[in-house]
């Protein structure tokens, strides 16, 4: 059984034609980019629940929102062809898809070292890296992460498991499966601090009672759009379609609808 059927949640597939404030986008003239972008004739995107910069889930209306989740149908109504969202548990799964050419386009944190994997847009927005604490927790600022000691929990597989394991010369880094378990964790207390972008610390900060986003960034991450490797025939489309939805207010449309927090506007 392959990785989206061991790890799909949940597929929606959605005519293009019928994502709105799309109308204007054309096909491609040229077929080959439709090829590249979309080999299976559907549009494959990932996502995994959690982050407003790939898919969040409101537990009153159910409504779902996300830069990926709303970046991959308006690519797709580019293209002239139908959208096939993919769900994932974490981010790791979906980027291995992604490298596998199990799904064709996502949105994340654009790195040196995801870049030798899978080909990158220019960034779309920049967003601060933080840390969520308790609010009895002794680490009160950031400043007070580095000490022996300390235990910081991270998405297993992500970017900030390699930098703070890097970086860190007296905190331990904690792997956490999911970013439910890194709740988990800080509410039993096995760690003391959770690493990632602020995007998805405010969101796990609205459901941990008592927690808050610490002042301050250790770093930024550069979310772009991402696509397999291979697909050369339709990157220069691909980078047209990133400015165009910048220039155009879909971006911030998306980033506002997702409720996104935590950004500074990309170079």
């Amino acid at each position: 059984m392959d990785i989206q059927r061991r790890f799909l949640n949940a597929i929606l597939i959605v005519g293009a034609v019928l994502i709105s404030g799309c109308a204007h986008f054309q096909p491609p003239a040229d077929p080959k980019v439709r090829e590249a972008l979309a080999p299976t004739g559907t549009l494959r995107v990932g996502v995994y629940q959690g982050s407003p910069t790939s898919l969040v889930v409101d537990a009153k209306t159910g409504q779902r929102a996300g830069v990926a989740l709303d970046m991959g149908p308006l690519l797709a109504q580019k293209l002239g062809v139908p959208v096939q969202v993919v769900e994932f548990p974490r981010l790791a799964l979906v980027l291995d898809a992604l490298k596998t050419g199990q799904v064709d386009f996502t949105v994340t944190n654009a790195t040196e070292a995801r870049a030798r994997d899978m080909d990158f847009t220019r960034p779309l927005v920049q967003l601060e890296l933080g840390y969520l604490v308790m609010n009895d927790s002794s680490v009160k600022q950031i400043e007070q992460i580095d000490r022996a000691g300390v235990r910081v929990g991270v998405s297993q597989g992500s970017t900030s498991q390699g930098v703070l394991t890097r970086e860190f010369k007296n905190a331990k880094v904690v792997p956490a499966a999911s970013l439910k378990q890194a709740q988990d964790m800080l509410r039993q207390k096995s760690i003391d601090a959770f690493a990632t972008n602020k995007g998805i610390l405010f969101e796990m900060s609205d459901e941990l009672a008592a927690s808050r986003v610490l002042d301050g960034r250790w770093g930024l991450e550069n979310l772009a759009i991402a696509i397999p490797k291979g697909r050369d025939a339709g990157r220069a489309y691909v980078n047209a379609f990133a400015e165009q939805v910048r220039e155009n207010g879909q971006l911030q449309k998306s980033v506002k609808r997702a409720g996104l927090r935590g950004t500074t506007s990309a170079p």
